[in-house]
């Protein structure tokens, strides 16, 4: 009955089976590893977390602990003990009713439960064993006797009769428990380089675990900040539509306009030549001669254009000299009705709309590509004066720093460049940052990120002239952007446009950047590095000042 109680108290109260890589919370219930990590998933938001055994909460997800000592205690236990319902091994006593064994006895070459267990002979020669069916085995195929010695020359178990004479005879032989105990000696040796290895599995795995939760959190982040992005997308491209809308009624409404002052001219040239048909077909109708003549001499310059062609031939030369004036009046006037018919309308201006739409959309993406790569706020610094050299100044709000021909006389502190340098109050060990600096047009200013151990004294603790610091400066000769990392310089092609530089920093990518805010912002420089200490803004200015914006 004690092999029960305490196979009771090795049971986990999820599984109610013996403990399988026993974990303990803090509370000090333990649990099969496989099991509370089960539970603990399930209750994954729902706002904390309880002991399945005594219900005590945690507001994060605890940490499993792995129970050395009671996996030890069940390694042993499971080494003298076999579950009955996995052997289907029943004792032998247990005449009317069918029992699992729990073991056999090699001496009586019987089976028996937890009861005759209890009872049974207890002497050393009565040997225990998990349960098994076939006693043959256990016993010398030529001598029919217990297997009780082993051969260390040949590896193999033998009975007393083969070291006598049988073919082991003379062969250095072993108690079969003695040589079991130095098998489990080397196994424990093993185990003990095995454990570590399994140890640094786990962690492993537990890492990835933690790394898939984080990722998953950026993710939905991410998720987040797409949504917002593209609903800020379409709002721009609602008003740029709104916009292009109202330039293009606007042109539509001067179009129209101009039409109908045309039109309402063309109306009043279509009246007067109304009249003039109407009266002219008047004069064809009347039978007195003097009155035609008569109507012709005071109407001479309004009819005279409809009379030339038809009288051209017929005038004398006299009477074309009287008309000449009249017809040169004549001709003005109809040029003049002939240009009001084909002056040209204003069409749509296409181009317009199509340079204003290509305009907003460029500013469309222009912004999509500072919010997408940079966030949407720029990361708040400022300068730790007690990293500053004694040969620079800090402003008072410690956004500025700037050379300075009179050398301080601040405390010394370990962390003091003795030198031109400065570094921000703020490191960063994860995440994405970025800020706004301006800069003195005068060379001998260098900006970037540098880690905490950075050397403070000598020329090797200059940023850029060691492997613990990044940075960008002004080329003294060619007044052009260069970079700089671990002494080795790499020349930009570019002169500067404008005096504001933008420094982004991608923590897990490994990636610092340089950008020049002209319009349209230009892209310097990007160093792809392995980041394995906190980052903080660094600052060297030899001659000039730098200035933080954000």
């Amino acid at each position: 009955m004690a092999a029960a109680d305490l196979r009771d108290e090795l049971s986990c109260s999820i599984c109610q089976d013996i403990y399988i890589d026993p974990a303990m919370l803090q509370c000090g219930h333990n649990f099969c590893q496989g099991c509370i990590a089960r539970v603990l998933d399930t209750q994954e938001g729902s706002g904390g977390y309880t002991c399945p055994e005594c219900r005590e909460e945690y507001e994060e997800r605890p940490a499993l602990h792995r129970n050395r000592t009671l996996g030890n205690i069940i390694e042993r236990f499971r080494a003298t003990q076999s579950d009955p319902r996995e052997t289907g091994i029943l004792c032998t006593y247990c005449i009317h009713t069918s029992i699992p064994a729990a073991q056999s006895c090699l001496q009586c070459e019987a089976s028996l439960c937890v009861t005759h267990l209890d009872i049974h002979n207890k002497s050393l020669e009565h040997f225990l064993i998990k349960p098994i069916s076939c006693f043959e085995s256990r016993k010398c195929s030529t001598h029919n006797k217990l297997l009780e010695y082993y051969c260390c020359e040949d590896g193999a178990c033998m009975c007393a009769s083969c070291c006598l004479d049988g073919e082991h005879r003379g062969h250095r032989v072993e108690l079969m428990s003695e040589a079991s105990e130095k098998k489990k000696e080397k196994l424990r040796r093993v185990l003990e380089k095995l454990t570590p290895e399994r140890e640094k599995v786990e962690e492993r795995v537990q890492n990835l675990q933690e790394r898939r939760k984080e990722v998953h959190e950026k993710a939905v982040g991410i998720t987040e900040q797409i949504s917002d992005l593209f609903r800020d997308i379409r709002e721009h491209l609602n008003l740029l539509e709104e916009q292009l809308h109202i330039q293009l009624s606007l042109q539509k409404v001067m179009v129209s306009l101009e039409v109908w002052d045309l039109i309402r001219e063309l109306d009043i040239k279509k009246g007067e030549l109304s009249w003039k048909i109407h009266h002219i077909e008047e004069l064809c109708n009347m039978a007195d001669p003097l009155t035609v003549l008569q109507e012709q001499e005071s109407n001479g310059a309004e009819f005279c254009g409809a009379e030339r062609a038809d009288n051209e031939e017929e005038y004398n030369a006299e009477e074309e000299d009287d008309t000449e004036e009249d017809t040169e009046r004549a001709d003005n006037e109809t040029r003049e009705g002939d240009d009001t018919k084909v002056h040209v309308v204003r069409d749509v201006d296409v181009e317009e709309i199509s340079e204003k739409l290509l305009t907003g959309l460029a500013g469309i993406m222009s912004w999509v590509r500072r919010w997408w790569v940079y966030g949407q706020e720029a990361t708040d610094l400022v300068l730790d004066t007690s990293s500053a050299a004694n040969d620079v100044s800090v402003s008072e709000d410690r956004k500025s720093v700037c050379s300075s021909e009179t050398i301080h006389c601040h405390p010394d502190a370990p962390e003091r460049f003795e030198s031109y340098q400065v570094l921000s109050t703020m490191s960063f060990s994860s995440g994405r940052h970025y800020w706004d600096l301006d800069v003195s047009e005068l060379w001998g200013w260098f900006v970037g990120v540098a880690y905490p151990s950075i050397d403070r004294e000598g020329d090797q603790s200059i940023i850029g002239n060691n492997n613990k610091s990044w940075h960008l400066g002004l080329d003294l000769v060619n007044d052009k952007y260069s970079v700089r990392h671990d002494w080795v310089d790499t020349e930009l092609p570019y002169t500067p446009a404008c005096w504001r530089i933008r420094v982004f920093l991608d923590y897990e990518a490994g990636r610092l950047s340089f950008y020049e805010l002209s319009d349209p912002i230009r892209h310097l420089h990007t160093f792809t590095a392995t980041f394995t200490e906190p980052l903080h803004a660094a600052f060297c200015i030899g001659r000039g000042w730098v200035r933080i914006i954000s």
